[in-house]
């Protein structure tokens, strides 16, 4: 018989979806919010596109129905395996029988940490809210400078040409041209600039080439300058180094790596360079038939040998996967290993531009667009949020007015602008 006291660090996609196909365990589900996230359109809200409650469900909403199912919202310290506990930071230690870790990644900066702080990333809610501040301050900021004869490029530097640096480009390209220029009259359309830097030698490394160039020319007739081949060695506030060239920029985005939860790190078992767990073809750690680690948490070598990317399809099958093995109490010795089955990648650009590579397809334009927009509608939690998205992109798509452009007043903590640079309240 297997355990029954399941706990899953967690909400994101895994551990929802493992959550959701154990009916008859006890599970404990601890996250550090109350919401289960739809990261695939963070951007958008970054982008004044949706407001926040449009991508996200109060986890507690969403077991409303499945009694068996604990929501903690805390933060997991350290796991002690031999004790079979987890330390939490406001709750009393919480025993398992069964572990499941999906904490979920954060934005990597590859040894400069201090980039942060004027660069800041985008996994969370509150990263979200935070860039769509700095987003809408900037344009006031730069409206004012401009009424008082003081002209100076508006430029946002996007770094990282992978799925959400595309994205986020593609946003901020037609909310700036589009939305935002009839709003702020004193502005001219040259005086906006978006850059997205990229290190490597094109766009979208993990499709295929021609769809990378194809997302390429795309961004380049929407306005955005596209630079290849381009590591950043620094970050500064207001400034991006390129080799030898410092390039200006009012707002700096980072869109360019990821790093597993450091959560990951008082387990006690071997991680890859992302922190990432080396896990066993049953998604186990190394010497241990009862921890499970899904989704950004898991180096899971796929077909090709390479990792699994951290996607929310790959989480998702992940977290079914376990739940399984936990739900039937299979025995290691008899369990098959876990293997992805690929429905396709998609990555949007605008409006009516996106590609998609599914199998030997390769597509891109108005189709791709609208079946990623139908595949993000079909994942979300709740069939309010549905229909909030839905009517939103609608309306943006007719008249070209994003519908969450509202700026609160700033707390007290803060400096002189310091949101358009980034900074957090002290």
């Amino acid at each position: 018989m297997p355990p029954k006291q399941v706990v899953i660090i967690g909400g994101g996609f895994g551990g929802l979806s493992a959550a959701r196909r154990l009916r008859h365990e006890q599970v404990v589900l601890i996250d550090r919010t109350n919401h289960h996230l739809f990261q695939p359109l963070l951007y958008q809200v970054a982008m004044a596109a949706l407001s926040p409650s449009d991508i996200a469900w109060p986890l507690r909403t969403v077991f409303r129905s499945q009694p068996n199912v604990r929501v903690v919202m805390d933060e997991v310290l350290s796991v002690e395996r031999a004790g079979r506990v987890l330390h939490v930071r406001h709750s009393a230690p919480i025993p398992f029988e069964v572990l499941i870790l999906a904490p979920g990644a954060r934005h990597a900066y590859f040894g400069h940490d201090e980039w942060e702080e004027s660069a800041p990333g985008l996994k969370t809610m509150t990263d979200a809210v935070l860039l769509r501040q700095n987003m809408l301050l900037a344009f006031e900021e730069a409206e004012r400078r401009a009424e008082a004869g003081s002209r100076e490029r508006l430029t946002f530097v996007i770094i990282g040409g992978g799925p959400t640096g595309v994205e986020l480009a593609g946003a901020l390209a037609e909310i700036g041209r589009k939305a935002m220029g009839p709003d702020f009259p004193a502005l001219r359309l040259e005086d906006l600039s978006i850059v997205l830097v990229e290190g490597g030698p094109r766009l979208l490394p993990g499709f295929s080439p021609d769809l990378s160039a194809k997302a390429a020319t795309a961004l380049t007739r929407m306005g955005v300058t596209v630079r290849l081949d381009s590591p950043v060695r620094k970050v500064d506030r207001g400034s991006v180094t390129i080799g030898t060239e410092v390039l200006p920029a009012t707002n700096i985005l980072w869109a360019a790596g990821n790093r597993a939860s450091p959560l990951l790190g008082t387990v006690g078992v071997p991680l890859d360079q992302s922190g990432r767990i080396k896990v066993e073809p049953d998604l186990t750690i190394p010497g241990d038939p009862w921890i499970f680690a899904i989704g950004d948490a898991a180096h899971c070598p796929g077909k090709d040998g390479a990792p699994l990317p951290g996607l929310a399809p790959v989480a998702m099958q992940q977290g079914r996967y376990v739940a399984a093995i936990i739900a039937g109490g299979v025995p290691p010795e008899q369990r098959r290993p876990f293997v992805y089955r690929d429905r396709g990648m998609l990555a949007t650009i605008g409006r009516a531009r996106a590609v998609a590579q599914i199998g030997p397809v390769h597509t891109s334009g108005v189709f791709a667009w609208l079946l990623w927009c139908l595949v993000h509608i079909f994942f979300l939690v709740g069939f309010r949020n549905r229909v909030r998205v839905m009517s939103e992109w609608i309306w943006f798509y007719l008249t070209f007015k994003p519908g969450a452009r509202v700026l609160f007043e700033r707390p007290h903590g803060f400096e002189q602008d310091p949101i358009v640079q980034g900074k957090r309240p002290s």
